[in-house]
């Protein structure tokens, strides 16, 4: 058994702060963020593009699963951009309304 000053000591002791410091550092926080980040991101994606066949906003999640990835990585930028360029051209402008004289 340990004795009152030996338990006081490791208690007291900077030894755990000191593990805990080399394991936590400032790369491996951004490692585990980035697998965070990918994992979310890639699901949310993959039930977009399963939302495609099966009934439901698929125009709403996919972009939204890109936006996820798109703040880990630039691929995901980039098709964030045609996505962002594909809906801007379908979505009609207010030049391109229709007058209401042209009825047929």
């Amino acid at each position: 058994m340990r004795s009152r000053s030996q338990d006081k000591q490791s208690i007291g002791s900077h030894s755990w702060t000191k593990r805990l410091r080399s394991v936590w550092n400032v790369e491996n926080i951004k490692v585990v963020k980035r697998v965070i980040v990918s994992v979310i991101g890639a699901t949310v994606l993959l039930i977009g593009v399963a939302l495609l066949v099966l009934p439901g906003p698929a125009f709403i999640v996919i972009p939204i699963g890109l936006a996820i990835l798109a703040t880990e990585y630039a691929w995901a930028r980039r098709w964030l951009k045609k996505v962002r360029a594909i809906a801007s051209n379908l979505v009609p402008g207010r030049d391109r309304t229709v007058s209401r004289d042209s009825r047929i």
